[in-house]
């Protein structure tokens, strides 16, 4: 099962789950890792399975032969990595003490409209410690349902059309049924399936450093010189996906209450969670230079 939603408690956004094609996306405090699944303090997107390089007199490690540089790249990359979990754990402390814009009334009012006016046959739930064992079973997704009754998540399963937020901060909701809208348009359906891909990216372009020699000039090849952008363009499909979700949220909402100061609430929230997903794509770019750093100086094969 996959899940698109939004986390308002913890950091950095995560894949959750046994595999890229199950599970959902959440938060977590321990690493800036956004794909992170089995060793949550990780912070290597290397492994032991790409071939080392052919052993010949231009293979030496830049690290020995630039001890000095080399760690201090590194350091810095890693220092950069966790100024960016500082810095999502800030917008998401924002998130989570974030007011409401409406009444829970008015925002359940506003999300049957959205789900009318759209045509989506996503079922709509409201999430308590009471009642969340009896719609985790209902739909089938027990366990899923805990952080979402504390009210620290949300979000929307296409495969079960289910779309759930916190009983007590039902504005996440909109966002959900967002994604919903989007699950049914090809384009945004498309950025929808991409994330299950973006945790290969960092291996991938690690692969293709190895494949792509230096220019015969000495310059480092576009993968070489590009990978922390390549890392970042894998996830800035979900990006924009969650971008335009919340953009629906925001657009419904204007739809009921009119440009406002508590359209200006909601809008303000959105935007602190999505710039944990933003902080999550440039902490996977900064993950695959630091791999290919790593890989450079020796330090992995």
């Amino acid at each position: 099962m996959k899940c698109e939603g939004l986390n308002s408690k913890n950091t950095i956004a995560h894949f959750k789950g046994n595999d890229p094609q199950s599970g959902q996306y959440y938060y977590s405090q321990t690493t800036t890792n956004p794909y992170a699944q089995n060793n949550p303090d990780t912070f290597n997107y290397s492994n032991n399975s790409i071939p080392p390089s052919k052993n010949n007199a231009n293979d030496e490690s830049r690290l020995e032969k630039n001890p000095v540089g080399s760690l201090a790249g590194l350091g810095i990359l890693q220092a950069i990595s966790m100024g960016l979990q500082k810095l999502s754990q800030v917008c998401a402390y924002k998130l989570s003490a974030g007011k409401e814009f409406a009444e829970s009334a008015t925002v359940k009012r506003i999300a049957e409209n959205m789900k009318s006016k759209n045509g989506l046959d996503t079922a709509i739930e409201y999430i308590t410690p009471e009642n969340m064992n009896r719609i985790g079973a209902k739909y089938g997704v027990n366990g899923l349902l805990e952080q979402v009754a504390k009210g620290q998540n949300a979000f929307f399963m296409d495969s079960r059309k289910l779309a759930v937020a916190p009983e007590a901060k039902p504005s996440l909701i909109l966002h959900e049924l967002g994604h919903a809208i989007n699950a049914k348009k090809p384009f945004t359906k498309f950025l929808q399936n991409t994330r299950r891909f973006a945790p290969y990216a960092p291996t991938a372009i690690l692969f293709a450093t190895q494949l792509m020699p230096n220019k015969k000039d000495g310059k480092p090849s576009f993968v070489k010189k590009y990978g922390g952008l390549l890392g970042f363009a894998a996830f800035l499909p979900t990006i924009i996906e969650e971008a335009l979700a919340s953009f629906r949220g925001i657009k419904a909402a204007k739809g009921a209450i009119g440009k406002s100061p508590a359209l200006k609430t909601l809008t303000k929230n959105y935007g602190f969670a999505l710039a944990t997903y933003i902080i999550s794509g440039i902490a996977l770019g900064v993950s695959t230079k630091m791999a290919q750093k790593e890989r450079e100086a020796g330090i992995i094969l």
